[in-house]
Order: structure tokens, then sequence, then C-alpha cells
């Protein structure tokens, strides 16, 4: 990119506005803070530009709030005016992921921000439900259907070969007739872990091409093509969620973000693509996703800053 907004110069300025934002609003500035501050964003017209995102992004009103005067309009947007579009939506996203709206309307078993449940089923199979998921269940005689409307869960299934037991997760389903498996919506694809038994996947864009996993295996689909063949993998780190822990062994920080988002109120905002594919790895407590964070910001060249309802990592 070319463009001011993404000038490495105005990044900085976009960042120290945003420090100057935490450390006003922190509770111990000084007078003499305040003073500072209004030096710092005399210093320039591009000064004073960053002042007023940072100031528009901390009351939650964006570059398009009120608050701006209309003459920015015309102002390229810097990376941090960007970011503030995440903070517009983090109420509405809060109460999403609450069940308040969305998906979660339509489940019949909903796990709110940091809970976990083991759900008994008429047929004595079980769900495991992850934290922030909602579930139906829809048994028939011909079939015992269950759809994840977001999240994750581990399901134990009873054996019944005269009712196949399949889930539903976005633009795929999993069979199975006795196994025990895992399936897990992340951001852009659907991940089936296989721990016991034998399952078939199939997704609506190739309902013939069925691949079949098995222990320690695991399939991935997105909707848009068949799924991936089967990775071999160890299903009890890739499932340790189950046992208090997460482990990530390289993977992409927007997955983690996701996972983390789970566990703790508040959106985590990542600032680029690039900071997206980064890789994490190391062995967690779910109890404390922000000693997550903080190893992040200690092993990948990564800021985190927290504000009022989202953290941001830049």
């Amino acid at each position: 990119m070319t463009s001011e907004g993404r000038h490495p110069d105005n990044m900085v300025l976009s960042d120290e506005a945003i420090d100057w934002m935490v450390r006003l609003n922190s509770g111990r500035a000084t007078a003499n803070d305040h003073v500072a501050f209004a030096a710092w964003r005399q210093t320039s017209e591009k000064h004073e530009q960053a002042a007023r995102e940072a100031e528009a992004i901390w009351h939650g009103v964006g570059i398009a709030g009120t608050r701006v005067r209309r003459a920015d309009r015309k102002v390229k947007l810097t990376r941090r005016a960007v970011l503030g579009a995440g903070i517009l939506v983090a109420g509405g996203a809060l109460l999403a992921r609450s069940g308040s709206i969305g998906p979660h309307l339509l489940a019949d078993h909903v796990t709110g921000i940091g809970e976990q449940r083991n759900l008994f089923l008429d047929d004595g199979s079980s769900a495991f439900l992850n934290a922030g998921t909602s579930l139906s269940v829809d048994f028939s005689a011909r079939e015992r259907l269950l759809r994840i409307h977001g999240g994750q869960a581990a399901f134990t299934v009873a054996h019944d070969p005269s009712r196949p037991f399949i889930v539903a997760a976005g633009a795929g389903r999993t069979r199975a007739v006795g196994t025990v498996f895992d399936v897990d919506i992340r951001p852009r694809e659907v991940v089936v872990t296989v721990i016991e038994g034998t399952v078939d996947i199939a997704t609506e864009a190739a309902p013939s091409s069925l691949v079949i996993a098995t222990v320690d295996q695991r399939v991935r689909y997105d909707g848009t093509a068949p799924p991936s063949p089967p990775e071999t993998i160890d299903s009890d780190a890739e499932t340790a969620w189950r046992r208090g822990k997460l482990i990530f062994d390289r993977r992409p920080l927007g997955d983690v973000v996701a996972e983390l988002e789970r566990y703790r109120t508040g959106r985590i905002v990542i600032a680029s693509d690039r900071l997206r594919s980064l890789e994490v790895t190391g062995v967690f407590d779910l109890t404390e996703p922000e000693a997550v964070l903080g190893a992040i910001e200690a092993t990948l060249p990564v800021r985190i800053t927290r504000l009022p309802l989202v953290t941001l990592i830049r």
C-alpha cells in the first residue's frame, strides 16, 4: 500500500495516540499528563488527526462518528481508524456471543463465555460443549441429527446402526455410528477430529465426495470444496480443551484469538492479515486466557493494547 493512510509515520502516530488514550484514562493520569498530551497533539496536523482518531475509537464512535469534524471526512483513514470499526460492533458482538442475539437464538443448548457443559442425550450419547457453543438436537426414528450453530463440541456416540448420528456444522456434515469425535467451527473452516472409531464427512459443495477419517485423524472443510484428505494428528493434544488445556502447535494467531474469545469477555482485534498469520506454539491453562495474551506479546513481534470492550493486537 502506498497511500498516506499506510505510511509508517502515520502508523507510529496512531499507535502513540492510542497509548496516550490508555494513559489518560487509566485513572492514574496527572494534570501534567493532560498538558503533555495537549502539546503532543499540537505538534503537527498529523498528530492532531491521530489524536482525534484515538479519541473516537476510545469512545466507540469510529472515524465517522459525530465527534469527528466534517473537515476530517476527506482525510484518508489510518490503520488505527480502521480498527475503530471493531469497537463500533463490539457491543453487538458481545451480545451475540452471550446468546442474546444471533444463532444462539436458534439453539436448544447454549454455553456462555468460559462455560463448559456435558449434555446427555436421549439415545445414551453425550455432547461435551466447549465455551461459547450453541447446539440444536433433532432426533427422529431414522436419524440422530445435531447442528452446531457456533463453537465446539466433542461427541461420544451410542452404537445404533439403524439411526446414524449426524453433526451438521457450517456447510458440511459428519456421520458416525459409534465413535468419539470433536467438531470445531473456526473462523475460516470447520475441523473434525476423530478420537475413537470412524466417521465420514461430506460438504454441501461436494455431497458425494465422502472422506473417511479414523482414530487420530483430522479433516478440514470450508464448504466451497470437498473435505480435505485426513491428516494424522494427536487427538488428545488437538482436543486438550476437554482437560482444561489449550495446546497450540504452530496455530495461526487468528485461530488462537478466536479460541481465546471463548474464555474471556471483550473482542480481540488483530491489526492486519500479516499478524493474523503469525504462528503460535505453547501449552496454556484455559482458565488463564490473559496468560496466553502475555505469551503472545512476549514471543511474537506484536504489541497488545487493552481498551474498554476491545483488545488490540498490532
